[in-house]
């Protein structure tokens, strides 16, 4: 479905923003190449950080488990290299690239990915009028079966990945395209969803517009 590689990324943290002192406590990346998940990068974070109460009940992440995780310094570099320079995904990817960029930056290293969508907007974008967005509730609403726990990183990535492949499929279908370029979505993300329709037909004209512009 896509040209170029994507990766979608998600990870679960022990406070809302790196501002506020909070630190990655696990991280999943899904590649995914074509229609399909390809390959994988899932690990536990050790920060050295003290992991609140509410997040374990949240994510069933313990203090134990962070605390015998791989250290942020091991996890970051192996990250980026798993990334490159495709193009990074994440559902409410401002929070996922902030603490990406955060910590990245604290081990004097520096993303390289080429743009970011944002599968929330994407998902308001392609499939609007739905009742929310959060990922539980849009996967429920789009069929998409969990695979492991909500709120741990690799079945909220494997997910949000299932709804960018939603979308994707949605535009390939109504538009009678082969595959998508990832910059299409960036595009997207920047729409009122009232424009998404237009812009995708002027992208993706119809067969019988085609041939209007070759007669004229």
């Amino acid at each position: 479905m896509f040209d170029k590689p994507i990766v979608m990324i998600d990870f679960e943290t022990s406070g809302m923003s790196p501002e506020q002192g909070g630190r990655v406590t696990e991280v999943a990346a899904m590649r995914i190449v074509g229609d399909e998940i390809t390959d994988r990068f899932v690990s536990l974070i050790n920060c050295n950080v003290r992991i609140p109460y509410f997040i374990t009940e949240l994510t069933g992440i313990t203090q134990n488990m962070v605390d015998t995780a791989p250290p942020v310094s091991e996890v970051m570099p192996a990250l980026l290299d798993f990334i490159g320079d495709s193009t990074l995904a994440a559902h409410n990817a401002s929070f996922d690239e902030k603490f990406l960029k955060t910590e990245s930056d604290r081990q004097g290293l520096r993303p390289a990915h080429d743009g970011l969508i944002c599968s929330v907007k994407l998902a308001r974008r392609i499939f609007p009028g739905l009742a929310s967005y959060s990922l539980g509730k849009l996967a429920k609403s789009l069929d998409i079966k969990f695979q492991g726990s909500a709120h741990r990183a690799e079945a909220d990535a494997e997910v949000s990945a299932q709804v960018l492949l939603h979308a994707s499929e949605l535009i390939r279908r109504r538009h009678v395209v082969q595959a998508l370029d990832p910059q299409l979505f960036i595009a997207i993300n920047k729409l009122s969803a009232a424009k998404v329709p237009g812009f995708l037909r002027d992208t993706y004209p119809s067969e019988t517009a085609q041939n209007e512009v070759r007669k004229k």
